[in-house]
């Protein structure tokens, strides 16, 4: 089909950013003659791939479009009544369309640079307050990749707290209720085996809390079949005993049951799917994590805090332990990376739109609903375990009755979970409607005397008793803040979700030159699939004869995959790149231990590596060793062999980065592969800079034994403001049976590890999209693709090394597809933090500071950015050099310059006085590009982070403060 585009109109000219005669004027500005040429001299020939990658040939964008409504034609869409933490939901058509189909939210980055990204901060914000008050808790995250992770982030959180002082004797027992959901055990046990935690399954009434080694408790409300316990008792005994305890709860539930902050619990997990964000087979869905205040400094991922800015106005940023594990490697307490940002701005603006009414009566309906067909079952003569439930029901059933409902159940078009230990559980939903109701009870052929009732005030059914306790029923109000109450009406949450959209930077603005972060075009037709109820609206536990059109994608996905990075086989289960780092070690670690080597735990890790790398191997139970890089940024491949020699009878693995965080092709990485494999080790590559390999090498050939992909960098998944993100691994013949498994689908390999995510194949929806980019691209393009990246690197390179110095090349002076910025030199006069704040006023997002060197700024152009664009960032990049040089000669004052006072807001260029020595137009205007509509306006100015952790503050502060 692709034969039938014409040549300009293929996907990778839409892609690629350079034309023609722009690509020829850079290479004459790099000085080479052909962009062979300069891939020669920046990629080793010894790792050179001899022959195109064996993808299908590209397709066009409509074509695209026509081949995926096929797949998604093969997808059935059942009513699915599972539940087990997934469930239909309604996503309101403001929130679809503003916010998730936007790219103005999906494009954005990490809210690192604070001043640019107020409005999805202030989301953050209202999704952290949402968990506050639904969990009774002071301190909420702003969101974790799923449930199951979040509840193993939890109990290694407590274990870590309970052990500080008693490293010779730790407490390494963690009781699990039988109630927990089998996914959420799942990957609780893939996170305790590698730290000697002891996990105890049994129900809740068998749990020995008087045990020396116990150190915490897991609890699910409602239970996984359904029942709601009152579950103070066991509270109160487990904090006599000095146990913390860690509740994974259902959020809509929370709106109608008593929380658990309220009876002692330490920690809050849960999911925030059912808050708007379709199922989408798995995911991307926001998980939640909630804490008492004594934890606050030890909760993973992001926190938003609120602080202020230079002139005391409010402004929010990301508190205490940011990104921490890139400043404690494997002294770390969690590896998370990323988070879910795009799916928790859409929980919280479902709160906001809905409100603690809106969501009490949605809950409400959904229970009552739930009541009548309890009645009606229980009438049929069905028996219900527990009279106390709030949207789940179990009931018993012979294996011979189960199997005539089921059948009855699929042939009507509905899905509900059949538990192995035998019975039948219906979950019902804010999508449930009077017709379920009458076809679910025609399946379990139970006479249905309601016909219709008007529904109260309050969302309930009339004349449906409610069947929670009185003694569990919510009290407390929650969702108090104006956030909440004033965006009800369409009208007014489009305008909302604008403002806060114009308050940030994102691709939609100009390029983010993120070193490390491969911010290139998310392309509208690779994302547009998303949100086909074909592909949104499966459940991950749906039977896979359902999902035919997701199965032939996985195959196909993970096929292309493997060749791409030179392997046989691939995992598409780890849903961040944390997460792939960590699996990957783990299908190392399974290895070791099937040849009986259970000895070999030590990983050998770079000192330039990405922090989540040492954090990762110390998850894995892993030792860290730390090697040396020379002065040229290149592994000290002498300090490597003696590292390795000296472990060689411990040694586990090498983990590497390829390019180099450096953003170095280093010549001697197939002699570091063949280093560690001769002392008995394996090689892990981190695929992190994989946007450089591409069609170019692969890990397999260069001599790595498995790598994680980050699909929201080299792949096209958008960012989406700090998530969502997929991190697959892939790996050779013998990783391959170890690749990670799931409890409720048939996935991984013959010896698989227990699963590392909470869905068979963690956010499938958004693997639509790396599918895409790779159909439309085909082997050229995806070749192409990466050359071009390493062109516009060099370009950057070009421009810019005259006022510049550039930390590090390759043997022929080249960068790879990025380069770092030594800012050392103007320290007196100017720290990485003011470059950063000044490029704001230049309209650009800052590259990434001071990592992997301090002192620096680390550039990532992608393949996407036209010269132009690059132009224009270099123009900006060397305008600041001469002010910095203005300071440095005294031409300006010293402190109140454009650069310590960046960037400058639109209140204070306006304001009736001007106090500074320097003019409006300087600080506002200083190029004549930004006055033809490519200025960004900061909403804030810059933001005193030392403030806001000193004022520690999570929760939406009242609205005065905002005025």
């Amino acid at each position: 089909m692709h034969a039938l585009t014409p040549r300009f109109d293929q996907f990778s000219h839409r892609h690629i950013g350079p034309s023609a005669a722009e690509t020829e004027a850079m290479l004459e500005t790099i000085g080479v003659d052909s962009l062979a040429t300069l891939i020669n001299q920046t990629v080793p020939d010894s790792i050179r791939l001899r022959e195109p990658l064996k993808v299908d040939p590209p397709i066009s964008e409509y074509y695209y479009l026509q081949h995926l409504r096929g797949l998604a034609d093969r997808n059935k869409v059942y009513r699915s009544f599972v539940g087990m933490g997934y469930y239909g939901t309604i996503t309101p058509s403001v929130i679809l369309r503003n916010l998730f189909c936007n790219p103005g939210w999906y494009t954005q980055y990490t809210p690192y640079q604070a001043e640019i990204a107020q409005g999805r901060l202030e989301s953050l914000l209202n999704f952290q307050t949402l968990i506050s008050d639904l969990t009774a808790l002071p301190v909420a995250n702003a969101s974790l990749l799923d449930e199951g992770t979040a509840a193993a982030e939890a109990m290694t959180m407590f274990y870590g707290y309970k052990n500080k002082r008693a490293k010779s004797d730790p407490a390494n027992v963690f009781l699990v209720s039988d109630q927990v959901l089998p996914q959420t055990l799942a990957v609780v046990r893939t996170r305790a085996e590698p730290l000697d935690i002891e996990v105890r399954v049994s129900p809740v009434s068998e749990f020995a809390l008087d045990g020396d080694h116990v150190f915490g408790v897991l609890l699910q409300y409602p239970g996984a079949d359904g029942r709601i316990e009152d579950y103070r008792s066991v509270t109160e005994q487990a904090k006599a005993a000095d146990i913390t305890v860690t509740v994974a709860a259902d959020l809509l539930a929370l709106t109608l049951l008593t929380p658990p902050g309220e009876w002692g619990a330490d920690a809050v997990v849960g999911s925030s799917q059912r808050f708007g964000v379709p199922m989408g087979f798995g995911g991307p869905h926001a998980a939640y994590f909630a804490v008492q205040d004594t934890y606050k400094r030890l909760i993973p991922g992001r926190i938003i805090g609120v602080s202020q800015d230079r002139h005391g106005n409010v402004a929010l940023r990301m508190a205490l332990q940011t990104r921490e594990q890139h400043i404690r490697r494997e002294k770390a307490t969690s590896n998370i990376c990323t988070a879910q940002a795009l799916l928790a701005n859409m929980a919280a603006m479902y709160a906001c739109y809905h409100g603690a009414e809106g969501l009490t009566a949605i809950a409400k309906r959904t229970h009552h609903f739930t009541v009548i067909l309890a009645n009606t079952l229980r009438a049929a003569g069905f028996t219900l375990a527990g009279d106390q439930y709030f949207d789940t029901l179990h009931i018993e059933a012979s294996p011979e009755r189960v199997a005539g409902i089921r059948q009855r159940a699929e042939t009507e078009g509905y899905n509900f979970f059949y538990p192995s230990e035998g019975g039948i559980r219906i979950s019902f939903d804010e999508t449930v409607a009077t017709t379920d109701l009458q076809a679910v009870c025609r399946i379990f052929e139970a006479k249905l005397d309601y016909r219709g009732a008007e529904l109260t005030e309050d969302g309930g059914v009339e004349g449906i008793a409610t069947h929670i306790a009185p003694a569990l029923r919510r009290t407390t109000p929650f969702l108090t803040h104006p956030n909440f109450t004033n965006y009800r009406t369409e009208t007014e949450m489009m305008r909302y979700l604008k403002r806060l959209e114009n308050k940030d930077l994102s691709l939609m603005h100009s390029m983010i030159p993120l070193g490390s972060c491969t911010m290139k075009l998310n392309a509208a037709t690779e994302l547009i699939p998303v949100s086909w109820p074909e592909f949104a609206d499966i459940h991950p536990f749906a039977p896979i004869e359902q999902a035919q059109g997701y199965k032939q994608l996985f195959q196909e996905l993970e096929r292309d995959l493997a060749e791409i990075t030179g392997f046989t086989a691939c995992s598409l289960q780890p849903n961040s790149g944390a997460s792939g780092e960590y699996a990957g070690l783990m299908v190392i670690r399974a290895y070791h231990l099937n040849r009986g080597e259970s000895h070999r735990d030590v990983a050998i890790i770079p000192e330039s590596a990405h922090g989540t790398n040492p954090a990762s191997a110390v998850m894995a139970g892993m030792q860290v060793v730390v090697v040396k890089s020379d002065a040229a940024g290149n592994v000290d491949i002498a300090d490597l062999r003696e590292k390795t020699e000296k472990h060689q009878d411990k040694l586990a693995a090498l983990m590497i980065t390829y390019p180099s965080t450096y953003g170095v092709f280093e010549t001697g990485v197939v002699e570091m592969c063949e280093v560690v494999h001769a002392h008995g080790g394996l090689v892990y590559m981190d695929g992190a800079n994989m946007n450089a390999q591409v069609g170019l090498t692969s890990p397999g050939l260069i001599g790595a034994d498995v790598c994680h992909l980050n699909l929201h960098k080299t792949f096209a998944i958008p960012h989406g403001g700090g998530g969502p993100g997929m991190g697959p691994i892939c790996c050779n013949e013998k990783l391959a049976p170890f690749l990670p498994s799931h409890p409720l689908q048939d996935t991984g390999g013959q010896k698989g590890t227990s699963a590392v995510a909470s869905a068979p194949w963690g956010s499938a929806s958004i693997l639509l999209i790396s599918y895409a980019y790779i159909k439309m691209l085909g082997a050229q393009g995806l070749r192409e693709a990466s050359e071009y990246a390493i062109l516009n690197a060099n370009y950057i390179k070009a421009r810019v090394e005259e006022h510049y110095d550039v930390l590090f090349t390759g043997e022929h002076g080249r960068s790879a597809h990025e380069l770092i910025l030594d800012l050392r030199p103007f320290k007196s006069v100017m720290s990485a933090g003011d470059l950063a704040k000044r490029l704001i006023d230049y309209g650009f997002h800052a590259p990434t500071l001071s990592w992997p060197v301090a002192g620096t700024v680390m550039i990532e152009p992608t393949e996407s950015e036209s010269k132009e664009e690059l132009d224009r960032f270099c123009e900006a990049l060397i305008a600041i050099r001469e002010e910095a040089d203005a300071v440095a000669r005294g031409d300006v004052d010293a402190t109140d310059n454009v650069l310590q006072n960046a960037p400058h807001t639109v209140t204070e260029l306006t304001a009736d006085d001007w106090a500074h020595p320097y003019s409006r137009s300087q600080a506002a205007y200083p190029l004549p590009y930004l006055r033809q509509g490519f200025k960004f306006w900061p909403s804030v100015a810059r933001v005193d982070d030392g403030y806001g952790d000193r004022n520690f503050v999570c929760t939406c502060p009242p609205i005065e403060e905002y005025v």
